[in-house]
């Protein structure tokens, strides 16, 4: 018999970690910076800040002498995702082997599926749409009701929406900003390589392992969780 309460919350950031987003979001990040006539950073720049919310990205791509500018900016950016998502346009795939490890981990009874993500909640919905994967995450934390990241808020959102405890449960990204997070909530964390940020950020900001495939993801939940480990 497993000596612990067979209930873990496995949350999963989006961009960068479930979806490969970086045209659509560079896309939205050069409308938002020619509103306010302001030159495009160079991409590595611009894909550094993926993961926070985004005023709270912008900010940090314009600095201290352009923050009068980030609310038409912002306001830019989601006026074009919302127009290129009705024309069908802004179609983010899914990383290889995403779609699987979220099945394989929603039909397990002894794990809940969140996201925490610095999406609003109108574009996590359109990436569920698409990909049919609703149903799947009986919590979802968002920038409509959080402050961006590394604050801990959302997964202290989801553990309360779940009863999860902070030792089992377990924040799923690719940005330094997710480490961060789970780690000021008290979870853990597993860092992606496939996303924005590099191992050595990932493990520097609190990630207690870091995985180069989805494949790799189970065992690294029952690893960090201690799954398994029965007692006689």
């Amino acid at each position: 018999m497993l000596d612990r309460p067979l209930m873990y919350l496995i949350i999963f950031d989006v961009d960068g970690t479930l979806v490969d987003s970086q045209n659509t979001i560079l896309h939205g990040l050069q409308v938002g910076f020619e509103a306010v006539g302001l030159p495009m950073p160079d991409r590595k720049t611009a894909l550094s800040i993926v993961g926070r919310s985004l005023e709270a990205a912008f900010s940090d791509l314009v600095g201290p002498d352009h923050q009068d500018k980030i609310k038409v900016m912002a306001d830019a950016y989601r006026a074009s995702k919302i127009a290129r998502r009705e024309q069908g346009l802004d179609i983010d795939p899914l990383y290889p082997g995403a779609r699987e490890a979220i099945e394989r981990l929603h039909a397990r009874d002894d794990m809940l599926l969140g996201i925490a993500t610095g999406k609003a909640l109108r574009g996590v919905r359109h990436m569920q749409q698409t990909h049919g994967l609703e149903g799947r995450f009986v919590t979802i934390q968002t920038a409509d009701t959080s402050p961006s990241k590394p604050h801990p808020d959302m997964i202290h959102r989801a553990m309360a929406e779940t009863g999860a405890e902070a030792s089992n449960t377990v924040m799923i990204g690719d940005t330094g900003f997710d480490m961060a997070m789970a780690r000021e909530a008290g979870a853990h964390a597993i860092g992606v390589t496939w996303g924005y940020h590099d191992h050595s950020r990932l493990v520097l900001e609190g990630g207690n392992t870091v995985i180069d495939s989805f494949s790799d993801l189970d065992r690294a939940i029952e690893e960090i969780l201690e799954i398994n480990k029965e007692t006689v």
